[in-house]
């Protein structure tokens, strides 16, 4: 099967590196500086913890999604703002066959998708995992984390989800089949939101917040007013979800952040209004209060567009 990586940053650099380590043929899509070094010297994944992981020597890298031909599947990890761009540009790769997953954050991700190439070319997922680029074509790992559930949104176990099951399975990775991927989608976004939410408005890692009680009780309520406006919307969310997650949090490293709280401090554009700005509104929908997103959404408002933007 061959797997084209549209994005190849922390998410997509990482487990497009470790389906490449494994054998599988794997083309990975960057710009600038990244995808020099990508051509020049392939990709690694460090860990914090334990030094380099692995290192695929040659990978094949380009700017051009056309130049690759047709895929069997592909798999988007771009930021949130790129999503209706990198849909448009990955139409050279989609076949009438071609599987097209998102792994990026949210819940809105995959309505694109389908806009673009019908219900039956989106599958569904999800991943969990702490990485950034460090530095040109080198992908950095915080903990062990390392997680991903896919499913097709009818819950049929079909073909190229159980290839990707394995392939990922194979590469290391600790892979899921969902029967209910939308609800399995909304449980990493009950987590995001509280954990891009807390870190980002308070710039600090996990660790600092969920220490103090004022700061661990507004995290928790992020989560709660989540969970909230996912069961308004028909989503089999626990009404304690948003507990069980605050106790997955304390299992995590201190030093752990969010990817939007290291855009924050590069000056890149966020992802709030996807995020917590996205609980707003789905919740307006269904008239369920959020203030707690309506303030992160407010507070970062400023740093929304990124440094120097009007």
């Amino acid at each position: 099967m061959k797997i084209v990586m549209m994005g190849s940053g922390g998410v997509g650099g990482f487990f497009g590196g470790k389906l490449a380590h494994a054998g599988y043929d794997v083309s990975f899509v960057a710009r600038g500086a990244h995808l020099a070094a990508l051509r020049e010297h392939g990709l690694a994944i460090e860990n914090a913890e334990g030094g380099e992981e692995l290192r695929v020597p040659r990978v094949r890298a380009t700017d051009d999604p056309a130049s690759l031909g047709k895929a069997d599947l592909v798999i988007l990890s771009v930021k949130l703002w790129d999503t209706e761009a990198a849909a448009r540009a990955i139409k050279p790769l989609v076949g009438p066959d071609t599987a097209v997953l998102s792994l990026q954050n949210g819940v809105r991700k995959d309505e694109v998708m389908r806009r673009e190439f019908g219900e039956a070319a989106v599958m569904g997922g999800v991943c969990y995992v702490a990485t950034t680029i460090v530095r040109p074509g080198v992908i950095g790992q915080t903990g062990a984390m390392q997680r991903v559930v896919i499913g097709e949104y009818d819950g049929r176990q079909s073909d190229r989800a159980r290839f990707l099951h394995q392939a990922l399975r194979d590469a290391g990775v600790q892979a899921e089949l969902s029967s209910d991927v939308r609800r399995a989608i909304w449980e990493k976004y009950v987590f995001l939101v509280g954990l891009s939410g807390s870190t980002t408005s308070m710039r600090v890692p996990i660790g600092p917040v969920r220490s103090h009680p004022r700061s661990r009780a507004f995290l928790l309520q992020l989560m709660s007013e989540t969970v909230a406006t996912g069961r308004a919307h028909g989503v089999g969310l626990p009404a304690d979800f948003a507990e069980n997650r605050l106790a997955f949090a304390d299992t995590l490293p201190a030093e752990m952040t969010s990817s939007m709280h290291h855009d924050l401090q590069r000056g890149n554009r966020l992802e709030v209004d996807w995020l917590s700005g996205g609980v707003v509104e789905l919740g307006q929908d269904k008239g369920i209060a959020t203030p707690a997103n309506s303030a992160v959404w407010a507070i970062l408002a400023p740093h929304a567009a990124g440094e120097g933007a009007p």
